[in-house]
């Protein structure tokens, strides 16, 4: 059998292929809890054949999401993400929990708490002051993850992905352009790398081996004096020495300065500029095309960073970026590879993996235009499918901002 499509093991958990849906924000909850679009948007990616999915985004406290519908881990979620595990186990594949904290890229005016950052910063979303938490406050957030990690054993999840990535919170701390702090958490790299660190430990602990714990990590931010691929091999050698985790997903950008560094290809400014509300839209029209920069499409983008990870590292990894045929594939697993995940790819064509599964030449019809990006204000969707044309999830965006 092609080893793409056999059985493989990610810690306690055996998923039925190798290939991930990453996660994507869907934007289908207005309460900040799981709705039927929701479950059928994960349930239409198991079908279509993917091993695991991944629940994008599961905040650890309400002041960790970008905005206030998203859900947030608590009691009140566990039944809705239930029904969620339950329907993609029926159709016969695994499923994940992205759990993190937004930091500086939580909307403070939308969730109406402060957002969080490692020093002094100013939210232009919010266009207030960021909150710099103490290490009392540190610790009550590793504590959240811990809790969140529970939340979703008890909602029948198979693994949970924390979010180290792309200028969220622990991204944010392992940024040295953003996090100046002058306490065990800031300066050198081990320092920065520290919360990272204690809250991957507060998880395993949490979960025990019920479930598999992953961790999106960035390789590199993307601007001059972020993280860079050294720094951050040398905070994915100290995870891989701390046995926390059952895989690293490597990925490169940030939500705050550099976005596009994730996505490759064509550049939506103007769909994401009408997709804000009126400040919110001026500003982005003047600052659109500095902060949305140019990086052309190609398979497997960010192939050649990874391989010095996987060079280094003896831990599973998975490969993001560009995966959206056989042949990309089949590098990933000669490269040494453990998982590849998929993202755009899959919201154009949930059913992709059975189409390459049936014809290995069997090429994906996503033209990488990026279109989808601004779908995630009214229900993430490839705007170019033609069973997508009902009405936009509404999710009244905040109009304080």
């Amino acid at each position: 059998m092609n080893e793409i499509f056999a059985p493989a093991t990610l810690g306690p958990v055996t998923l039925r292929n190798r290939v991930i849906k990453a996660a994507t924000f869907e934007g289908r909850t207005p309460d900040a809890l799981v709705t039927d679009e929701l479950i059928d948007f994960h349930r239409e990616v198991a079908a279509g054949g993917v091993g695991m999915s991944t629940v994008a985004y599961c905040a650890v406290a309400p002041g960790g999401r970008t905005d206030r519908h998203q859900i947030w881990m608590r009691p009140e979620a566990v039944a809705g993400l239930r029904k969620l595990t339950d329907a993609v186990h029926a159709e016969g594949a695994a499923v994940s929990a992205q759990i993190g904290h937004a930091g500086p890229v939580a909307n403070a005016a939308s969730n109406r708490v402060p957002a969080l950052a490692p020093s002094a910063l100013f939210s232009p979303l919010s266009m207030s002051a960021m909150k710099v938490p103490d290490e009392h406050e540190i610790k009550e957030l590793v504590g959240a993850h811990a809790n969140a990690a529970r939340l979703a054993v008890e909602a029948g999840f198979d693994a949970v992905e924390i979010h180290f990535g792309h200028n969220y919170l622990v991204s944010s701390f392992l940024s040295p352009l953003l996090n100046r702090r002058k306490d065990r958490y800031g300066g050198s790299t081990a320092n920065r790398a520290r919360m990272a660190r204690e809250i991957a430990c507060a998880v395993r602990e949490a979960v025990g081996g019920k479930i598999a714990v992953t961790a999106k990590l960035n390789m590199e931010d993307g601007r001059r004096g972020g993280l860079t691929v050294p720094e951050s091999l040398q905070v994915a050698a100290w995870l891989e020495a701390d046995g926390a985790l059952d895989a690293l997903e490597l990925t490169a950008g940030s939500s705050l300065l550099n976005p596009m560094l994730l996505f490759h290809g064509d550049v939506p400014r103007r769909s994401f500029a009408n997709a804000l509300p009126g400040p919110a839209r001026w500003g982005f029209k003047v600052a659109g095309r500095a902060f949305l920069k140019e990086y052309p499409y190609r398979e497997a983008f960010l192939l050649e960073r990874a391989r010095q990870f996987r060079r280094e590292l003896s831990m599973p990894l998975i490969l993001l970026g560009g995966i959206t045929n056989m042949d990309t594939m089949r590098t990933a697993m000669a490269e040494g590879f453990d998982f590849v995940a998929m993202g755009r790819a899959l919201l154009r064509e949930p059913n992709l993996l059975h189409r390459i599964r049936s014809d290995e030449s069997t090429r994906s019809v996503c033209v990488h235009c990026n279109e989808c990006m601004p779908t995630i204000y009214t229900g993430t969707r490839c705007i170019y499918r033609p069973d997508r044309t009902r009405e936009p999830i509404e999710l009244t965006l905040d109009r304080r901002y």
